[in-house]
């Protein structure tokens, strides 16, 4: 039987966790981390900065997914309208190399 929260992984169990975007459960390592920072949705690419963190596919699909259902004053239990243009300028930027999208 399988671990619970884990997945079988290249051989190895990995976390999963939720995109918040498009619900999709995957393994961590595909997903990028945000977190918090004063109001303003911040991408965290080490996945060391403080606070409660959500996750989301780094694509400007999954964001826009988030954003249309408020995901994230939910992910990040606040009640206030959190600004996302920092975390959408990451993700167009990783869109014009040629990153994931």
């Amino acid at each position: 039987m399988r671990p619970q929260g884990k997945l079988e992984y290249g051989g190895q169990a990995a976390p999963l966790r939720t995109c918040v975007g498009c619900r999709v459960r995957t393994v961590k390592s595909e997903l990028l981390r945000l977190v918090m920072v004063e109001g303003v949705i911040v991408p965290d690419q080490r996945g060391r900065l403080p606070g409660r963190g959500a996750s989301l596919h780094p694509t400007l699909g999954c964001l826009a997914l988030a954003e249309r259902r408020r995901a994230f004053p939910r992910a990040f239990r606040v009640a206030v309208r959190l600004d996302s243009t920092r975390l959408r300028a990451h993700l167009e930027e990783h869109d014009e190399d040629g990153g994931t999208a």
